[in-house]
């Protein structure tokens, strides 16, 4: 594979990503890996795999895996009813049982004629033993359809994305099927290039209070959800469709703050921040802290 080969994905216009992110893609595609990718929610991690098909002229198929999921859902499924009432009612040929196999995401992964990114969004969310049934399937691109008894195999090789977010652990067999990469929340300049992408014309003042604020709400000890990159721009939007002003004040009071709700979305982490919002907090010598 020659250089201009692996460096495939350098982000897009509307995805900023860092140069670590940058290189764990291209190692998976250079691979044919799976790329697993853990991170704090609004990080970016769906998201990412929308802009991997983008770069690289790819249709995305998306698997959201829920409790009740089984890795023979993302396979295809056998539809005995709508066959029972076609032979009941005489209303299609119930002789070729094919009629009746609809192939799951990854089977469509499979059968496409062309090479798309898969997304197995949640991976965590299926019962512990979901990754574990994948992995022939991810291992040999190819599965048996019981029913007709055929096989369907990958006509090429999809890049396949895998999310999680920690809400159990994976097994060791499927982690060593992947690349990993846990996404970094982002720092304050990598925050900046963010928010140009999708407020190219805010204003400096605007920018540098929303994210004293922001950072400084995301440092309070206790927080059972602390704002994500994906909240911190819908309250962004909110401001500026409301022409809402910040108060003048180096360290405003935790009520003065304009719609916390986009940013804080449990109860008690508003009682947190009520809390803390009598301690004094100096912003000349706590970084992005802000409030008292």
């Amino acid at each position: 594979m020659n250089n201009q080969q692996f460096h495939q994905f350098s982000g897009t216009d509307g995805y900023v990503a860092s140069r670590a992110l940058q290189d764990v893609v291209n190692v998976a595609l250079a691979l044919e890996r799976p790329l697993l990718l853990k991170g704090e929610p609004g990080t970016g991690k769906t998201l990412l795999s929308h802009h991997i098909a983008k770069a690289l002229g790819m249709e995305i198929i998306i698997w959201n895996v829920k409790s009740t999921t089984k890795a023979r859902d993302g396979l295809y499924t056998y539809d005995t009813v709508q066959r029972l009432n076609d032979a009941r009612f005489g209303d299609g040929d119930v002789r070729d049982i094919r009629h009746y196999i609809k192939l799951g995401p990854l089977g469509r992964a499979f059968a496409s004629p062309k090479r798309v990114v898969l997304l197995i969004d949640e991976v965590d969310k299926g019962d512990i033993e979901f990754p574990n049934d994948l992995l022939f399937e991810l291992d040999e691109m190819r599965f048996h359809v019981m029913e007709t008894d055929e096989w369907v195999t990958a006509v090429h090789r999809p890049a396949v994305i895998v999310t999680s977010n920690s809400e159990k652990e994976l097994p060791d067999a499927f982690l060593r099927r992947c690349v990993f990469h846990y996404i970094d929340f982002p720092d304050a300049d990598q925050m900046r290039a963010i928010i140009d992408v999708h407020f190219p014309k805010l204003s400096e003042e605007l920018l540098q209070s929303a994210c004293k604020i922001f950072y400084g709400l995301r440092e309070v000890p206790g927080l059972r959800k602390r704002p994500s990159t994906s909240e911190l721009l819908d309250w962004i939007r909110a401001l500026l469709a409301s022409g809402a002003q910040f108060p003048k004040e180096e360290t405003p009071a935790l009520k003065s703050i304009p719609f916390l709700g986009a940013l804080v979305k449990m109860e008690e982490d508003v009682a947190t921040l009520s809390r803390h919002s009598s301690r004094p907090v100096d912003v000349r010598t706590a970084g992005h802290r802000f409030f008292r």
